[in-house]
């Protein structure tokens, strides 16, 4: 008998636009000669089934249910394919434990913590993974440019704290900025980071779980047009990825090793994809952030990176599936 899936996407943050793009990806790749595949559009208007003809019905939030063709149909997983709230922040995965619903993605605490860049790295740091200097700000709290300079050194990362597109993101080069930078992120998040630069590198890379077994993905570099991975390079072709990366085996098993680190120490689940700086000054690499449902439309990285290992979309969605009952 074929498992029932609800593909959840769609979102109240401005990823919302990321996550239609990703459940098309993912739903055109799930074997559907193993899964019946439910498309649950979650939006500032409701939960809604859309069924193949786009006609809406809503979704009972008592146990996540839907009625289709008169019949009352319940899930046996969730796949999701929300970024941004409330998929990737634990919100939408507290809901499925308190109902019994598996789902496909890190649980509740871990998506609430590596939702907030500067819990992530503190939490990283703690467990000895090598993380930028950085400062916590708060909207309601002002500080001072002057006071973060010296605390601080240029140049600076400006990021909201808890976006995962790099929408409202600034690189701070000379004092004068900051204070701008400042405004523009605190448009976007009540929340800073706002943390050093670390020269050299930049990689990505994706790390999965087929039962006992710690995969890591052929890692992707990511060189940019722009002065850095902002969304403009992430989404408008603005950058480069080379997948799998050119690298000697020093790098390569550093960075590795950091990514699986990084994966037990947060208690990961599902597929997951961690952010890198390779500081060539100091021969090590820097973990920068953790995405927890990240990017799958046909420009993103997790695609490139299965296909680079030699396994087909189809394959890498059912092992994610069932790992998900495990």
């Amino acid at each position: 008998m074929k498992k029932k899936i609800a593909l959840v996407t769609g979102g109240l943050s401005g990823e919302a636009q990321i996550s239609y793009k990703s459940a098309v990806t993912v739903g055109n790749n799930l074997d559907r000669n193993r899964y019946d595949v439910y498309k649950i559009d979650i939006n500032p208007g409701g939960w809604w089934y859309v069924d193949e003809a786009g006609v809406q019905t809503p979704v009972s939030r008592a146990d996540f249910s839907i009625l289709s063709d008169g019949q009352k149909i319940n899930f046996d997983v969730a796949l999701l394919c929300i970024h941004g709230t409330p998929g990737e922040d634990g919100k939408l995965q507290g809901y499925f434990d308190m109902i019994g619903l598996p789902y496909t993605s890190c649980d509740a605490a871990t998506s609430a913590l590596t939702m907030n860049k500067r819990f992530t790295v503190a939490v990283a740091a703690f467990g000895g993974i090598n993380v930028a200097k950085s400062m916590h700000l708060f909207k309601h709290t002002p500080i001072a440019a002057e006071i973060i300079l010296q605390q601080l050194r240029l140049p600076l990362f400006v990021k909201p704290n808890s976006g995962g597109s790099s929408i409202g993101m600034s690189k701070v080069t000379d004092a004068e900025a900051l204070q701008p930078a400042l405004e523009k992120a605190f448009n976007e998040d009540e929340q800073l980071l706002v943390e050093e630069f670390i020269g050299g590198r930049e990689f990505t890379i994706g790390v999965f779980r087929q039962g006992e077994k710690i995969t890591v993905l052929p890692i992707t570099e990511i060189t940019t047009h722009n002065e850095f991975f902002d969304f403009e390079a992430k989404y408008q072709g603005k950058s480069v990825e080379t997948t799998p990366a050119v690298l000697d085996e020093k790098m390569k098993s550093e960075l590795s090793a950091a990514a699986v680190k990084v994966y037990e120490m947060l208690n990961c689940r599902g597929v997951v994809r961690i952010d890198f700086i390779y500081d060539t000054a100091q021969q090590k690499p820097f973990m920068l952030e953790v995405n927890t449902v990240p990017g799958q439309s046909e420009a993103s990285v997790i695609p490139q990176q299965v296909k680079a290992m030699g396994m087909n979309l189809t394959d890498f969605y059912t092992a994610v599936v069932e790992q998900a009952f495990a």
